[in-house]
């Protein structure tokens, strides 16, 4: 039986996608409201298929509940969060949680760390602590680290297409590992060592961070100078070994926002080139939030009132707001004793930040300049709505002849 510890965005999915291929699962958090709406076959948050994904699990028998069960495999997927002073990596849920399953772990249990964690951090951390609770790695508990690759908006096409990586002290429990992921992950799964599954996961986002950081630098300097980056971006991948990516507001999720600041946070002195491309991205912004600024110097608009924010998740079309660009605009303006801006998204039903609007014709009323931050598809099939407003485009995606760029 295999015990889901942390239903969230990665442990939720993985547990139904299991339990939906035949797999014995309890998937278990410590939010009871979250477990009671699960109980009753409710998601608690919009994803693309995980409606059907639940029904499915639902028949094949999961539960949901508060309590760790006695289990033979756990997946532990509970949050890492960075500490934003030191850079490095806050693994006290993980190490709680595993304290926790060595409460009820069979002798022999394997336990597999989903969450992602900085190079070193199971030997660092996790090893001591189950010594000090009597327990013996490699006899009594296994640890296993098989890092999560799926994204918001696409996760059950990734959860069974994207390739695995399982590091593993032991071959034979690496492959044990290997076929529970088997069940349903038809993308190539590799079994390594521990070590080099937890710094395979961190480097897949640095390297896309880095590349993101090297399109919004460019994008400064193009504006600095007044050319269009799009097109110089456009030209320049038309070389057969060119591929620059698109410049944005900023980076968001709990990925390429966060993971490269573990490698700043425990290597500061080698980690030059990653530092400085999570402060371009980081800076990104502020650097939206200074365009909105000139644009208004410029079409001489008066009132900070009548400009709104279309888009406040991190990505279109999800519901996740982790470490939004917006929400990083919004929170300066407060530093600066600013008034916020307006704001809407159509995925974020409750209020979450002032001056927010849940009706997409009320929120365009009320302003006369519109700052895109997220190309959901609903802008993109109401942009007729926008021939009249000042807009700043920040993901490229605006038609019309007149519209400012970052």
């Amino acid at each position: 039986m295999v015990n889901v510890i942390g239903l969230g965005y990665i442990g939720l999915p993985t547990a139904l996608m299991m339990a939906a291929h035949g797999i014995e699962v309890v998937g278990t958090d410590c939010n009871e409201q979250l477990v009671q709406m699960l109980q009753k076959g409710h998601m608690t948050f919009e994803e693309k298929g995980l409606d059907e994904l639940l029904h499915r699990a639902e028949k094949e028998g999961i539960e949901f509940t508060t309590e760790y069960q006695v289990a033979d495999t756990y997946i532990v997927s509970v949050p890492t969060p960075y500490d934003k002073f030191s850079k490095k990596v806050d693994g006290s849920y993980v190490v709680r949680a595993v304290q926790e399953v060595l409460k009820t772990a069979l002798k022999g249990a394997v336990i597999v760390i989903e969450s992602t964690i900085s190079p070193g951090t199971i030997d660092k951390y996790l090893r001591p602590v189950i010594q000090m609770e009597g327990f013996t790695v490699g006899d009594d508990v296994h640890l296993v680290h098989a890092p999560e690759r799926i994204i918001p908006g696409n996760m059950v096409y990734e959860l069974i297409h994207n390739n695995r990586t399982i590091g593993a002290d032991s071959r034979i429990v690496g492959e044990r590992i290997k076929a529970l992921y088997g069940s349903f992950c038809q993308g190539e799964i590799v079994v390594t060592d521990i070590r080099t599954a937890e710094m395979t996961k961190v480097v897949e986002n640095t390297y896309r961070a880095v590349n993101i950081a090297f399109a919004n630098e460019l994008a400064k300097i193009c504006r600095h100078d007044n050319m269009d980056v799009y097109e110089i971006i456009r030209i320049c991948n038309m070389h057969p070994r060119v591929n620059i990516l698109q410049p944005g507001p900023g980076v968001g999720g709990h990925c390429i926002s966060v993971d490269p600041w573990f490698l700043v946070g425990d290597y500061p002195s080698l980690a030059k080139v990653i530092d400085e491309s999570m402060k371009t991205n980081d800076g990104m912004p502020d650097f939206v939030l200074n365009r909105i600024y000139e644009i208004m110097k410029e079409e001489g608009l008066k009132d900070i009132g009548r400009v709104g924010l279309y888009g406040l998740t991190y990505k279109e079309n999800v519901d996740d707001m982790r470490e939004s660009p917006a929400l990083q605009l919004l929170e300066s303006q407060k530093r600066h004793l600013a008034v916020e801006l307006k704001a809407y998204d159509p995925f974020i039903r409750k209020d979450v930040v002032a001056n927010q609007y849940h009706d997409l014709e009320e929120f365009l009323d009320a302003v006369d300049m519109v700052v895109i931050m997220v190309k959901h598809e609903e802008i993109k099939e109401h942009m007729a709505r926008l021939t009249d407003k000042v807009i700043l485009d920040t993901q490229n995606i605006c038609p019309f002849e007149k519209v400012y760029h970052l």
